[in-house]
């Protein structure tokens, strides 16, 4: 009973993480671009291809697509912040929503033709493979690495958002964008690279996912609603709330699979439905 309570608990804590540091690259992008990303399940979806593709038609190890595929990535998502996303800046949200949409549906539709629906394996690495066995659980090594690596980007991005200048730029670029190209601060240059780095977060995570479930052109699809859910919790556009939820999220999803399976998979959205009726710009989040 204890063990297969914390091995719940274990599986619920890795998919928190990767909600944490999925819903921490939608938050910062929308925090401070005030962009819906919907493309975010796909960039997730493409660094976990990315690496896949380096490691059965080059043999890449995951050490080097652990950097390679959120830097290609986030290049990518640059490009499309510079020749897209520029071009509805002081639009409404809802035409980005469908731009970033439609991106997805086209770059998830081009995987499917190209390698159909079926999962591919990604091995994980030789050197955080085997388990330790904790007592009370069997700890798999790789699912620990997930955890702490996830933590640890997710904190230093809050770092450097919260307590930095370059962060305080950002946070100031958000507020008066004008004011602050007139101090000489490149504000487009600084709008695009922040969105880059929300993307390659999300192929961050891709990356780490892969030897966690299958490689499959849908992996983006079926985890990005939850992500939204998580943000909308967490409160759109908040850093920290986007972290602690998602990691709590996750927990909560696990200890659902204990006590009462059934419903483990619509967990999240109740928890959505109360917050919104309690406290509708979210736990973390202000009234905009």
């Amino acid at each position: 009973m204890t063990q297969a309570l914390f091995g719940q608990l274990l599986v619920g804590l890795i998919n928190g993480s990767f909600y944490a540091l999925l819903s921490l690259g939608l938050a910062i992008i929308f925090g401070l671009l005030d962009v819906v990303n919907f493309a975010h399940g796909a960039q997730y979806m493409l660094g976990a291809y990315l690496a896949w593709m380096g490691l059965t038609w080059l043999g890449v190890g995951y050490w080097v697509a652990l950097l390679a595929a959120p830097a290609a990535v986030g290049l990518l998502g640059m490009a499309v912040e510079r020749l897209l996303l520029r071009r509805l800046r002081g639009l409404d949200n809802l035409y980005g929503l469908l731009l970033t949409f439609g991106l997805a549906l086209v770059v998830e539709g081009l995987f499917r033709q190209a390698f159909g629906i079926s999962g591919n394996a990604y091995p994980v690495p030789p050197q955080l493979a085997g388990a330790r066995n904790l007592g009370f659980m069997v700890l798999p090594v790789y699912r620990a690495w997930v955890v702490v690596a996830s933590l640890a980007v997710c904190l230093g991005s809050w770092l450097v958002i919260e307590k930095t200048r370059l962060g305080a730029y950002l946070r100031a670029g958000t507020e008066n964008p004008a004011l602050l190209q007139a101090f000489g601060v490149n504000v487009p240059l600084m709008f695009t690279v922040t969105y880059g780095f929300g993307a390659a977060l999300a192929a961050f995570a891709g990356v780490m996912a892969a030897p966690v479930y299958q490689v499959t052109p849908l992996m983006g699809s079926q985890v990005i609603i939850v992500v939204f859910a998580v943000v909308v919790i967490g409160g759109m556009g908040s850093i920290l709330g986007a972290i602690v939820t998602g990691l709590g999220l996750g927990l909560l999803e696990g200890l659902a699979k204990f006590l009462w399976p059934e419903v483990s998979g619509t967990v999240v959205f109740v928890a959505m439905a109360l917050v919104l009726l309690l406290r509708p710009a979210g736990l973390f989040g202000r009234q905009r």
